[in-house]
């Protein structure tokens, strides 16, 4: 379990007030008429200062959002925070980030953060430049000129990437310190860098490699969601060796992954059983056996890449929980074919550190409709709503601090 350290959550709780004034003098610099800004910002401040304890001080029991939403009221709250030393109330948080894989991706995904942030905007920027010498390209123009090449295999994982870990360090210098990570196939190298079991430089050359190695790879396969156990489909399987299981997402929500003239075999014993399947958008087979061709190239690269032992709990979804062995060369190679054990490693993390919040980290919610099925207390999207590229980062960090009602609420 960490350390915690009362310096570093000083600072955090610092740098999070500055974001807010940052944002706030944003919108006072904008014409009078851009009212819904106005008053999104003025509904952060107010979550905020009730989250340090002052609203009652600052403005009595009851605050109307109409009442706040005026130029002269979010300039007042501005000038009120800069004056005041805040300090967080003791609030017994423990969170447990989670980090969304591959399929959540979008053009233009976190635009409105990045233009929004200084914060998030220095992370992106910060692990972009880590992968530029390996794309050629720079990932943030990709995201932010909305280009559909993001949905390449060999930009997706390593913008992922990057989105990921900025939307993890700005939630982190917010004062939300995560008590364990875990990710979901891509989204373990955001979570290993988190846990500091790599370095963002090594992980930026890791997931840029694998990244290349499988946009070249044959193409062929698929993948295909099925609502049946891994033992209910074990029988049709063991006549397909072309095709494996990708991924145990819940107890009866199986992918499997291979060559496509077997999956429509398995598809089709399925369907005589009465089970739904339903093909995923993908460009190749991953977590399969049609992986294979890439791993010893790709294993012999990554062992030019130093693996730490995690510094924080780190819930492996190649073994099903908790990894506490550096995660060196092997790890990342057996992680192409080997299935994502995320249910296993997520059950498991859930009863061993049973954190209070958990916070899906990636720009679409993907994963916590199954943590909130096995029953994880409150479950917290950092990007709740796919329609929109803005976060609304204020909200889910005063969510984490108010309780399961309001968090529930910024999770809806």
């Amino acid at each position: 379990m960490p350390v915690e350290d009362p310096g570093r959550h000083e600072a955090a709780h610092a740098a999070h007030r500055e974001w807010l004034l940052e944002r706030l003098a944003h919108y006072l610099g904008h014409p009078v008429d851009d009212t819904v800004p106005l008053a999104e910002c003025a509904l952060d401040s107010v979550a905020v200062l009730s989250l340090y304890g002052d609203i009652e001080e600052e403005f009595g029991p009851v605050v109307e959002l109409d009442e706040l939403a005026t130029r002269s009221t979010v300039g007042d709250l501005a000038r009120r925070m800069a004056a005041r030393d805040v300090s967080r109330r003791d609030v017994a948080v423990r969170a447990a980030f989670v980090f969304t894989g591959q399929g959540c991706q979008y053009p233009g995904m976190t635009t409105g953060l990045y233009l929004d942030s200084a914060t998030y905007r220095g992370h992106l920027d910060e692990a972009c430049a880590a992968l530029r010498p390996y794309l050629g390209v720079s990932v943030v123009d990709l995201i932010l000129s909305a280009d559909a090449a993001i949905q390449k295999t060999a930009f997706t994982q390593p913008a992922l990437f990057a989105v990921e870990y900025a939307l993890a360090r700005t939630l982190e210098s917010c004062g939300v310190v995560p008590v364990a990570v875990l990710g979901h196939g891509v989204g373990e190298f955001a979570a290993a860098t988190l846990a500091g079991a790599l370095s963002l430089p090594d992980a930026a050359k890791l997931i840029s490699l694998r990244a290349a190695f499988m946009e070249y790879l044959p193409p062929g396969g698929g993948m295909t969601a099925a609502c049946v156990s891994p033992e209910e489909v074990a029988d049709l399987l063991a006549a397909e060796p072309e095709v494996g299981i990708g991924a145990v997402n819940a107890a009866r929500s199986t992918v499997l992954s291979g060559d496509f003239d077997g999956l429509r075999r398995i598809e089709a014993g399925l369907a005589a059983r009465g089970v739904r399947c339903r093909h995923l958008p993908v460009t190749h087979a991953f977590n399969s056996p049609l992986m294979s061709p890439m791993v010893a190239k790709f294993e012999a690269a990554a062992r030019r890449v130093r693996g730490s032992a995690p510094r924080l709990p780190f819930y492996s979804t190649v073994h099903g929980g908790p990894s506490r062995q550096p995660l060196y060369a092997s790890y990342w190679s057996q992680q192409l074919t080997s299935p994502i054990r995320f249910a296993d490693a997520a059950r498991t993390l859930l009863d061993q550190q049973a954190p209070t919040h958990v916070v899906e980290i990636g720009p679409r919610p993907v994963l916590t409709p199954y943590l909130r099925r096995m029953g994880s207390p409150v479950c917290i999207p950092m990007c709740p709503r796919p329609d929109s590229d803005a976060v609304d980062l204020a909200g889910v960090v005063a969510a984490l601090n108010a309780g399961p009602l309001a968090a529930e609420r910024a999770g809806a």
